[in-house]
């Protein structure tokens, strides 16, 4: 199996566009189909639907996504593994969601590189589910997420407490007004969604959501409104005066977890990089 060819089919699937999948490849367009042809030769079944304007997978090629994730991470760790066992160098391989690389983990990244310039480092970010299955497969030595599933197989270990606290553009705005203008609902997962709805039971619904944190607070100072954001990452726009504590909102913790595979053979290791954590 060429793992060109998967790096090829996963850019296609991730753009549904050939050409704009052939620029991030840095390739020609000929060559990405030449190479998705070259794999659906090897399947012997279409990965794609080809048609104006519309490229969608076909069941196959549904099926093929997680494979191919699945090769192209164990490629890369024995890559890694083969060329640091020369001298001996440990690897750890750590994936965090996007949001929390934006309010602790770059911080930690650092840490970890001055205190223990030792260790190879491979970071990644990936959503929760597969952060989940590459812990389960053996692909990936530390996770981190906003929530802490009960699988036996995994440790899990409490790093933060995150505040998240309610922002806006407009000072000396309440929270009932901030709510029903211009507000902004950010995705910080299912338990700060249930504890927003139990504070804001009677809250419309809002024009614009948003996956990220970072993301609604650049919204915010390009067009105004409110939304709740991380305190880590809201101070130092607070302090600049372009946003602005709510300040009867109710602050909403939300706690972030370290997953390892309690039978992992670097438990040493990692244990060493998360008490630059906790």
């Amino acid at each position: 199996m060429d793992t060109e060819q998967l790096k090829t089919f996963l850019e296609v699937n991730r753009t549904r566009h050939f050409g704009r999948a052939a620029q991030n490849l840095f390739l020609s367009q000929s060559a990405v189909s030449a190479r998705i042809q070259a794999l659906e030769d090897q399947i012997g079944t279409p990965v794609f639907v080809r048609s104006r304007n519309d490229i969608q997978l076909t069941p196959a090629g549904q099926r093929l996504v997680n494979h191919a994730e699945n090769i192209l991470a164990a490629w890369n760790r024995a890559r890694h593994d083969v060329v640091i066992a020369e001298d001996k160098t440990p690897l750890l391989s750590v994936a965090g969601m996007p949001s929390l690389w934006d309010i602790t983990l770059q911080g930690w990244l650092q840490r970890l590189r001055h205190t223990q310039p030792e260790i190879a480092i491979q970071a990644d970010v990936y959503d929760a589910d597969t952060i989940l299955r590459r812990l389960m497969e053996g692909t990936l030595d530390l996770g981190f997420l906003f929530e802490a599933p009960q699988v036996a197989r995994l440790n899990a270990v409490q790093i933060a407490n995150i505040p998240l606290v309610m922002v806006s553009s407009y000072r000396g705005i309440n929270s009932a007004q901030a709510i029903n203008q211009q507000y902004v609902m950010v995705d910080w997962g299912v338990s700060f969604a249930i504890a927003h709805a139990r504070h804001f039971p009677d809250t419309p619904s809002s024009s614009t959501r948003l996956p990220l944190g970072r993301i609604a607070q650049d919204y915010l100072l390009a067009c105004g409104g409110s939304a709740y954001l991380a305190g880590p990452m809201a101070n130092d726009i607070i302090a600049s005066g372009k946003l602005f504590y709510v300040d009867d909102a109710p602050v909403i913790e939300r706690p972030a977890y370290a997953l390892f595979a309690r039978d992992s053979e670097r438990l040493e290791l990692i244990q060493h990089t998360l008490d630059l954590i906790v």
